[in-house]
Order: structure tokens, then C-alpha cells, then sequence
């Protein structure tokens, strides 16, 4: 293939890890490119996948202008000669061609997309084409256990010197489920090995990576991981920082802005395998405002992850819970460590968050023959679940003596009060999380909300239904406004006088996206 030999111009761009170049138009026809198109840069033996970008005059015909993500990674330096040809016809695109047409897609097919999205061969078009592909074909699962195992190929693994490695997700959507911080200790507790790998919030107000962030660092190298989990049976880490099936990620940025999530599946069981998981507890929040409404719609997914986790030898149950009002009372990074923190010390409250998270680690134990929702429940009574996340957290680099009272949250804060006398009926998932979002939560962990009734409370007039906190006023102030547009928490009188909840009149429901991995 014909290329060109061309005087580098460095940048100092940062394109958010795009490999972007911008070539001259002449040279660009010459290569016979357009925009978004790829090209191949050669030098030193390397070669080193590019999205093209095309100026008729910020570049000169000779030259071709790097942004850093380029020239650092590749350590080229100003002036030096790079020989650049287009990208050669990649065997990926065929099969994600024959899925827009309606066929299937083998291991070999899967293998070759995700290698050509790993080294940038395959534009934003093209991935596009082939998530909106999934979404409207579907995607069985014989090519769900294709592309996971071509995910998990694509990064590291961690393995264990042992037979049972147990691990737990939730399926997420529902605001302040910190459970992963009560049933990771209580699991470790009982001498389970349990290295939780999690994700920073994409669409949440926190992340369980956020959550744990603030009590103890939590992006360990795959070296340092295994240590903690060495010396402690468990670890709570962000596995953004493990090259873990890093082809998700990718996934996820062009996921995102469409709204669709085909991959879930996959993504899921890509990182469960790719850290020796063996036994798997699923969580499956489901109901109004969470991410699965229904019964049925939960028992189809839990029943196709019990499928997939055969074909893949992981054990897995899943657990159905009541996901209709946040767990707890606290949402946002800050405020929900802090709760954590208080239910193993105080070992009764929330009794929900103790409840599940019991619950959860009970149908693990279950699952490896090691005891039950009892066994769970008397770690946390007796306080070793408490020691345990302290000895992980010091094992991570956090203060194994914090006290929640030491974790600070947002000083600004405003409290909401009820309009009138009643019961709670409603507290709305998605509003609560977009409150706590507006508020600056997850990237202000201090920011977040604090609930003080939950469904089927007493409230009256005038009576703090819920609080806000935030690190600066203006974002305070705009969640104050959003509270008045949106009422996330609905208070009747009697269910009997209120059977009419709402006048429809146009079409103002908005469908909300939930990402998390």
C-alpha cells in the first residue's frame, strides 16, 4: 500500500486518549482518506492506529499535526519523519455487517471486533453500527459467551492460588446502594477470598469505587490488589486501574450517548472472569424507578446470567431485590461511606442496607456451602465484619481507625420540608439521583442527599422530609430548584382519597439511562 513520508507537527492537545491526527487535504486525498477515517503510523518498528482529521491550512501538504495523545505515546518529537499509509481493509467490519443484516456473529467475528476497537482501527461510526446492530437484532447467547471471552482476552487476569474465588454485582440503578461495603467484609470475614473490582459512577451520583475511594485508595495496581487480598480475603478496588477487558470502556463511551446498553451481559462477566471469580452473587434491584421494573423482566436477565455463567464455569444465584427507594437514607459518596461505616458499628440501622446487604452475602455463602443470611448477620453482630473492612482499608492505604464523624461532607446545605400532613408513598429513584447530581455528587464527594422518611413513613407539615448537602452554593441553589420542578418524594393523605396520582396531559416522561458496570 502506497504512503507517504511526512515532517510530524506535535500539539499540545490533549483529545481525551483519541489517537488524533490532521493532515493536509492534498495529502489526505492522496491517501485516498476522509475524516474519521484511520491511518497507520509507522516509526521505530511500531505501528500505531490513527483517526484522521483533514485542515486545508493549519497543517502545510508535508506535514501532519499530532495531538499529545499521539506523540507522547509514541515518544516522537518535533520535525521527525513518519511514513503514514491508510488503514488496510480491516475482516471486523464484515461482521458487524452481518449483524446489521440480521446474522450472527461467531467467536472468530467477536474476537476480531474487539482486537480492531483495541488498537483504534474501528471508528466511532463503526462501533456505533454495531451496539445499535445488538439493540435491534439482539444478541443470543451463544455470542454473549463470544464476546466475553474475547473481552476478557483483550486485558489482564488475576488469578488465586485458590478453589473458591466468591464475588458480587449489582445490576445498579438504585441511588445509595453502598451494600458492596457490608457484604465484601462480612464474605472476607467468613475466610472467603472476595476481590471486588468496581466501577466509578457513569451515570450514578456514586460508584462503589467512589464510595470506598473515601475511605481508603482505591486504584491498586493488579500487584498491589493481590496483596490486600492476600493479607485481608478481600478488597474493594476501581478496575479502571487493572486493564481489566479495557475493550469495555471503549464500549461504554459510544454506549452512553446513545442510551443503549447491549453489552451489560458480557461486560459483566468479562471482569468477573478476568479476576478467577468462581462464585457469583447477582443483585437484581428491581421496581419502579430502579433499573429491571418488573418481576418478569428480572427473573429473564437473572435466568440469562445463570445461563451465561455456566457456559463460562462460574456458579451464580441472583438475588430479586426491592429496589422502589434508595438503600438507606444517604446518597453521594461521602455521606454514604459514612453510613456504611455506621451500620457495622451500630449494627441495627439502616435495617434495610443491613438487610440486604445480609441477604446478599446469606445467598453467597449458600452458593459455596459456607452457611447462610444467618452467618452473615452474626458477622456483623459480632463486629468481625467491621474489623474486616478496617483491616482492608489499612491494607489499601486508608486509616483503619476513621470514624464516620471523621468523614466530611459538603458544609452548604439546605433541608426540604413537607407541604403537608400524610404518608410517603413514592420516593422517585431517578429524581433522587439527579438531585444528588446537580448537587455535585459523585465528583464533589461531599455532596449528595440525606432522606429522612422512607415509603410508608408518617410525615407532618412542615416536618424535614429530606437534606441537601453540597461544597459550593450555586450548585446547592440549583438543586434546591430542581426539588420544586420534580418532587421526588410524594406524600398523600390516604391511599383511599388519593387514587388519581397524576394528570397526564402531554408526553413529559422521559425515559432515564442507567450505565453501570
Amino acid at each position: 500500500m502506497v504512503g507517504l513520508k511526512l515532517v510530524s507537527k506535535c500539539l499540545d492537545i490533549d483529545a481525551g486518549k483519541k489517537p488524533i491526527v490532521i493532515l493536509n487535504k492534498e495529502d489526505a486525498e492522496e491517501l485516498g482518506v476522509n475524516p474519521l477515517d484511520r491511518i497507520n503510523i509507522f516509526l521505530k518498528n511500531r505501528k500505531f492506529a490513527c483517526i484522521v482529521n483533514i485542515s486545508k491550512d493549519f497543517v502545510k501538504s508535508g506535514e501532519i499535526a499530532l495531538y499529545k495523545d499521539v506523540w507522547s505515546e509514541l515518544g516522537i518529537k518535533e520535525g521527525e519523519i513518519i511514513e503514514v499509509k491508510r488503514r488496510e481493509k480491516i475482516l471486523s467490519k464484515k461482521f458487524i455487517r452481518k449483524k446489521i443484516d440480521g446474522g450472527k456473529i461467531p467467536y472468530e467475528g467477536m474476537k476480531e471486533i474487539v482486537k480492531d476497537l483495541i488498537n483504534n482501527n474501528l471508528n466511532d461510526l463503526e462501533i456505533a453500527s454495531f451496539i445499535t446492530a445488538l439493540h435491534i437484532r439482539g444478541i443470543s447467547l451463544d455470542e454473549i459467551v463470544s464476546l466475553s471471552k474475547a473481552m476478557l482476552e483483550s486485558g489482564k487476569k488475576i488469578s488465586f492460588n485458590k478453589k473458591i474465588v466468591c464475588d458480587k454485582h449489582s445490576l445498579g440503578g438504585v441511588p445509595g446502594d453502598k451494600t458492596t461495603l457490608l457484604v465484601v467484609p462480612i464474605i472476607a470475614s467468613c475466610n472467603l477470598t472476595i476481590p471486588k473490582t468496581s466501577s466509578r459512577a457513569i451515570t450514578s451520583p456514586a460508584g462503589t469505587a467512589d464510595r470506598m475511594e473515601v475511605l481508603a485508595p482505591v486504584s491498586l495496581r493488579a500487584e498491589e490488589m493481590k496483596k490486600v487480598v492476600e493479607k485481608t480475603n478481600g478488597c474493594i478496588v476501581w478496575g479502571g486501574a487493572l486493564d481489566l477487558a479495557p475493550a469495555d470502556d471503549l464500549f461504554i463511551r459510544i454506549e452512553q450517548p446513545l442510551d443503549l446498553d447491549p453489552l451489560y451481559i458480557p461486560s459483566i462477566m468479562s471482569k468477573k472472569k478476568a479476576v478467577s471469580t468462581t462464585h457469583l452473587v447477582l443483585d437484581i434491584p428491581t421496581g419502579r424507578g430502579a433499573k429491571v421494573k418488573t418481576f418478569g423482566e428480572a427473573y429473564e436477565i437473572g435466568s440469562d446470567f445463570i445461563r451465561v455463567s455456566k457456559m463460562l464455569g462460574i456458579k451464580t444465584v441472583c438475588g430479586i431485590t426491592f429496589g422502589e427507594q434508595p438503600i438507606g437514607y444517604c446518597v453521594g459518596p461521602a455521606l454514604e461511606a459514612r453510613e456504611a461505616l455506621e451500620a457495622l458499628i451500630n449494627k441495627k440501622e439502616p435495617a434495610d442496607l443491613i438487610d440486604k446487604a445480609c441477604s446478599l452475602a446469606g445467598l453467597l455463602l449458600e452458593l459455596v456451602g459456607k452457611g447462610n443470611k444467618n452467618i452473615a448477620y452474626k458477622c456483623v453482630l459480632s463486629g468481625k465484619a467491621e474489623k474486616k473492612l478496617r483491616e482492608i482499608i489499612k491494607e489499601q492505604g486508608g486509616n483503619p481507625k476513621i470514624k464516620p464523624e471523621d468523614i466530611e461532607i459538603g458544609d452548604k446545605k439546605v433541608d426540604i420540608i413537607s407541604q403537608k400532613n400524610g404518608i410517603v408513598m413514592w420516593i422517585k429513584n431517578q429524581e433522587i439521583a439527579e438531585i444528588a447530581k446537580i448537587a455535585g455528587a459523585p465528583k464533589d464527594k461531599g455532596a449528595g442527599i440525606k432522606l429522612h422518611v422512607k415509603i410508608g413513613n408518617k410525615v407532618k407539615k412542615n416536618q424535614k422530609i429530606l437534606t441537601i448537602y453540597s461544597e459550593k452554593s450555586l450548585k446547592l441553589n440549583e438543586a434546591e430548584k430542581y426539588v420544586k420542578e420534580v418532587e421526588p418524594v410524594v406524600i398523600i393523605e390516604k391511599l383511599s382519597k388519593n387514587m388519581l396520582i397524576r394528570k397526564l396531559e402531554e408526553e413529559k416522561y422521559e425515559k432515564s439511562f442507567v450505565l453501570e458496570r
